[in-house]
């Protein structure tokens, strides 16, 4: 069966820096678009928009000025319709979900969104926080400059945590005895140059656009923006993850390829929208244009008004 081209790209991409970073939301798109339909996309958009500049990104969308384009892009009976997917990851969400996952046996969803929206009244806001970066520090092993903390350390705060009575505290004491998985993660993440970081949303992202567009039994064929982060080591893992259903990975700059300028309008949009969601500054119309882009199994833990699955 000859496989379908997907066009993708992300917005929000910084690595395995989930805490303290420029943004708290990742987005990744892939949009299913015939040369022909996004070439002539680009074009309506530049007409409607009608800015000099060489390049457009998303922030030419996102400029008040230019309100009706974006919704026009995003309508239902848009050029998008049927043709977009987004998979939204919450960054801090996506760290408690790592911290229970690795940390405790037999973690689950439902625990992660328990600790993640009542940590922070349980322990106070800077002690939450502090506690998230030092998770994320002992899961890497060249943590950024001024942030390390040692299992020791860390193993430690866990044990004063898991005292605060409450299901906050609860679940951090289902951590204590999570050492040996934290070594052994590390253990294989320096010996093995290939394996996908806890702390990177990238590749879970990806397995869920492949899955999206691969539904109906046809194999995706990838053509994504330049992205470092996926190495040939990690294509060959989702190759091996995701099987027949990923054909291929090839990358392109979005300047020389319509379709991925598309993704990359979508990536931009989507990220602001979902992120002036999750901190209550939400507009309620670009929100409801977005739900019907939104996978269902996105890493989401905000408010629910993008009507994501257990959100």
């Amino acid at each position: 069966m000859r496989p379908v081209e997907i066009a993708c790209d992300e917005s929000g991409s910084e690595g395995e820096n989930l805490l303290g970073g420029e943004t708290d939301v990742f987005a990744h798109t892939g949009v299913r678009m015939s040369w022909p339909e996004a070439a002539a996309c680009v074009r309506e958009i530049r007409a409607r928009i009608g800015s000099p500049a060489e390049e457009y990104k998303a922030n030419h969308l996102l400029r008040a000025k230019h309100r009706a384009v974006l919704e026009w892009l995003l309508a239902p009976d848009g050029p998008l319709d049927g043709r977009g997917h987004v998979h939204l990851t919450g960054k801090t969400f996506f760290a408690v979900r790592a911290a229970v996952s690795l940390l405790a046996e037999q973690g689950t969803d439902a625990m992660a969104r328990t600790l993640h929206r009542t940590g922070p009244a349980a322990f106070g806001t800077v002690r939450w926080q502090f506690f998230l970066t030092a998770f994320t520090s002992v899961l890497r092993l060249n943590p950024r400059r001024g942030v390390t903390t040692s299992p020791q350390e860390f193993f430690a705060l866990v044990g004063e945590l898991a005292g605060v009575p409450g299901e906050a505290g609860e679940v951090v004491a289902r951590f204590r005895d999570g050492g040996d998985r934290v070594a052994a993660y590390r253990a294989r993440l320096a010996g093995d140059p290939g394996l996908v970081p806890v702390l990177d949303p990238l590749v879970p992202a990806v397995v869920h656009t492949v899955r999206h567009w691969s539904a109906g039994g046809t194999p995706v064929a990838l053509v994504h923006d330049e992205q470092l982060a996926l190495t040939a080591e990690r294509i060959l893992q989702l190759k091996a993850t995701l099987g027949p259903r990923l054909a291929d990975v090839r990358f392109v700059d979005s300047r020389t390829d319509a379709r991925v300028q598309i993704a990359d309008f979508l990536a931009g949009v989507a990220r602001r929208i979902a992120s002036d969601d999750l901190n209550g500054r939400g507009d309620p119309r670009l929100t409801t244009l977005l739900r019907s882009f939104v996978d269902a199994d996105s890493v989401w833990d905000g408010p629910n008004h993008l009507d994501i699955a257990g959100g």
